[in-house]
């Protein structure tokens, strides 16, 4: 298996520059209160079935992060095999160099 090489900074980037594009956190509650992306929204992995609804449309951009990138890319899997069409991974927050809320 290939390593991860996305560049979380260039998909923040990218989704702020795409208008409707939602910025998705699948880390735990936890890990989002203790510092995110300002403007993402969390929906945990585990809590991702019973919530993609709240993603809006199936064709809605949707840039995907989580700490490392091993479950954003869980969540993308997922949410093509929901049917979503435009869903990106883009890597973790862990190699984010902007501003990050608490």
């Amino acid at each position: 298996m290939l390593p991860f090489t996305a560049d979380i900074n260039k998909g923040v980037e990218e989704c702020l520059a795409t208008p409707g594009a939602i910025l998705l956190d699948v880390r735990t509650p936890e890990e989002h209160a203790a510092g995110h992306i300002p403007g993402s929204i969390s929906i945990p992995l585990a809590a991702l079935p019973a919530r993609c609804s709240e993603l809006g449309d199936l064709d809605t951009p949707i840039y995907v992060h989580c700490l490392s990138g091993g479950r954003s890319g869980q969540a993308v899997r997922f949410l093509k095999g929901a049917g979503y069409t435009n869903v990106k991974n883009i890597g973790g927050i862990n190699a984010w160099t902007g501003k990050v809320e608490k």
